[in-house]
């Protein structure tokens, strides 16, 4: 391992070491909390919504009860899951969850040496012969060749962290060969799996509500957000390009389209004009709305539902993160890929886990008679590429009369962190261990999960 390595794994070991250790001051010894200041993650899946749970017992079988227990155990999941990969660094080969009812996290590691840390945080340990870095490379090897030319019969790909491979879905063993030769990957990172699978797009200021693109087709709104005292929302790019114009449900002006990435991403933003007032809602389709808390990434086999304006609600399980899918207008990468139903005029809705936005939707193959695949853009890249803010229940609509004093620094509540970004807070600087949104409280002084100083 060479030098740079090496300090990475420092690093990584440091800022892991100070993340579980917030877990321990949390009373939560070995499980994470969803709320990185300490609440107990079930007191936050305590209150979801009556719509959402119905879905989840339609579609997941699973009562009130159990799902509110499932998604309290997927948010400690996906905490555990960030420290072990911080702490675990190269040999880190990825995380899942399993089980009906509770959510077991599996962490996958390629040192055996790491099990013992892994069962000591909470989690189940595997050793298996990839790193998640190694797998990735050779995804964006196959992205990078998609991006020039849109592969021939090879509808999807992505890393299967169960598997431990990549997957390349595939018409013919002769459509994979050709992609697999012009990236040059190695053959036993990879698994060829025959499909027949045709993904499209859903294309026909609250999340899953229809708007209009130029008086014409429909999409759904993905998650009303702020940039500056501009208010707006976030939704699939191939749903329009900047200077397309949108109504509303109610055929009411409402904004045009600012950024479009597509393809290559899947997302967009629109700015709304002064009638429209941004909510932390998800429509509930005569349900109950569903209220957004903030966007942290859940984990492979959590839980996840859907808002559309065709098919209203519909949940299922996260398959593989980091997928690229082909549609008949190009590829596009970063997209996670589940077993939730979607249909045409659904693009661009909300995908949440709980509370937690996690995307919008971009297309897929199937329908809601039948079942299907869909893949949705995760939020949190759409925010950093156009310095957009998600309305959260935390998120005042109007500018207090008379706001609290905060310590100088450059940390902003409303802003999204990517891991690895430093900001500075009452004289001192901070690194940013985990992606997130910062809500108000979450200073980097109060949560150590989220922040390092250095």
């Amino acid at each position: 391992m060479d030098i740079t390595k090496l300090r990475r794994r420092a690093l990584a070991v440091c800022t892991a070491t100070v993340a579980v250790g917030a877990l321990g001051l949390a009373g939560l010894t070995g499980v994470a909390s969803a709320d990185p200041t300490g609440a107990a993650s079930p007191a936050a899946a305590a209150g979801l919504s009556p719509g959402l749970l119905r879905a989840m017992e339609r579609d997941l079988g699973l009562d009130a009860d159990e799902a509110k227990s499932r998604i309290g155990s997927e948010y400690r999941a996906a905490a555990v899951a960030a420290g072990l990969e911080k702490s675990l660094g190269a040999s880190f080969a990825g995380a899942r969850v399993s089980g009906d009812r509770v959510a077991t996290l599996t962490v996958a590691t390629t040192d055996a040496s790491e099990t013992a840390g892994i069962t000591k945080a909470g989690a189940r340990a595997e050793v298996v012969g990839h790193s998640l870095d190694r797998l990735e490379a050779a995804k964006a090897a196959l992205d990078a060749v998609a991006l020039r030319k849109a592969p021939a019969g090879v509808p999807v790909w992505y890393v299967d962290v169960r598997a431990n491979r990549v997957v390349v879905n595939a018409a013919s063993p002769t459509a994979a060969d050709a992609f697999l030769t012009a990236a040059e990957v190695r053959r036993d990172l990879v698994t060829v799996a025959a499909s027949t699978e045709r993904p499209r797009t859903y294309a026909d200021l609250r999340g899953g509500d229809a708007y209009y693109m130029n008086g014409s087709g429909r999409c759904s709104i993905g998650f009303p957000v702020k940039r500056g005292t501009q208010n707006g929302f976030v939704s699939a790019g191939h749903c329009g390009t900047p200077g397309v114009s949108t109504s509303g449900y109610n055929q009411q002006a409402q904004g045009s389209f600012q950024g479009s990435t597509f393809p290559g991403r899947d997302y967009s933003w629109v700015a709304t004009n002064a009638n429209w007032t941004p909510r932390a809602l998800v429509n509930g389709y005569g349900n109950g709305d569903v209220t957004v808390t903030g966007s942290t990434q859940a984990v492979v086999g959590s839980s996840v539902c859907r808002s559309g304006s065709t098919t209203g609600w519909h949940c299922g399980t996260i398959q593989q993160l980091n997928t690229s899918v082909t549609y008949p207008e190009g590829t596009i990468s970063g997209v996670t890929r589940t077993n939730v139903c979607a249909e045409p005029g659904d693009s661009g809705g909300s995908f949440l886990t709980g509370s937690q936005a996690q995307g919008v939707t971009s297309g897929g193959s199937g329908n809601c008679s039948q079942g299907g695949t869909t893949y949705f853009q995760p939020v949190n890249p759409a925010l950093q590429a156009y310095g957009l803010t998600l309305v959260t229940s935390g998120t005042p609509t109007d500018p207090p009369t008379d706001p609290p004093t905060e310590p100088g620094g450059t940390w902003a509540a409303g802003t999204t962190y990517a891991t690895g970004a430093t900001v500075t807070y009452g004289g001192s600087t901070y690194r940013c261990l985990q992606g997130h949104q910062a809500q108000p409280g979450w200073t980097p002084p109060n949560v150590p999960a989220l922040w390092q100083q250095i």
